[in-house]
């Protein structure tokens, strides 16, 4: 076995007992390891071997079309006829003129939330809701809040209890805000039931006595 001689830089003697004054600090270290060691991890030309070959990198996380649900909700009617309603894909109105074209249809009113309704005439499945608040109920506070709520029982509801192929309007009134929210779900609720059967048979929407704008309502 080889011994390897290791000479240290002189220092100072300063705070060593006498008896170790002078003293060469000379020492034998051994070349040989004592135990043996965990060999050094280096990466193999096939990268991991637990991942199978050919597997390529994960995939990665991107856009989202529209979640469509398949599930089935029994409810009935303003008659008490039972509905076996399939759920339809929902999709948000953003443009004014979806907006103007709703406010031209049915309409249900309830003392947390005003629906408007009207079918598209067109021959896509798909439902479009959209929600607006005026500056009559509130600050700019109160109207965010309505409107996260109406958001959420529309997501809710709609998506099973609305008609295909129709576009939805969701109004906030005063009490949007701060109504019960089990209390809200059944307006809501009661008023898309009204509205697909309105909407199922056909019925004409009743003349509107205004020329269609919105003056301070603001759209989301």
């Amino acid at each position: 076995m080889q011994a390897l001689t290791v000479q240290s830089t002189p220092c100072s003697n300063r705070g060593f007992p006498k008896e170790y004054k002078g003293v060469s600090r000379e020492t034998n270290i051994s070349t040989e390891q004592s135990c043996s060691q965990t060999p050094p991890r280096l990466p193999v030309a096939d990268g991991h071997e637990e991942r199978a070959k050919g597997s390529g990198a994960s995939p990665r996380k991107g856009p989202q079309a529209s979640v469509c649900l398949s599930e089935h909700r029994s409810s009935t009617d303003d008659k008490g006829t039972s509905l076996d309603v399939p759920s339809h894909c929902v999709e948000r109105l953003r443009v004014r003129r979806q907006f103007l074209f709703v406010a031209n249809g049915h309409s249900e009113r309830r003392r947390s939330v005003v629906i408007q309704a009207r079918d598209r005439q067109d021959s896509a499945p798909k439902i479009g809701v959209g929600f607006t608040a005026t500056k009559k109920i509130g600050g700019a506070v109160i109207r965010s809040r309505s409107k996260r709520r109406m958001r959420e029982a529309a997501r809710a509801l709609s998506s099973s209890l609305g008609w295909p192929g129709s576009d939805y309007v969701f109004i906030a009134r005063r009490d949007t805000a701060t109504i019960e929210w089990q209390r809200l779900l059944d307006d809501v609720e009661s008023a898309l039931i009204s509205l697909r059967s309105k909407l199922a048979s056909g019925e004409t929407p009743e003349p509107k006595n205004f020329s269609g704008r919105r003056s301070g309502r603001r759209k989301t």
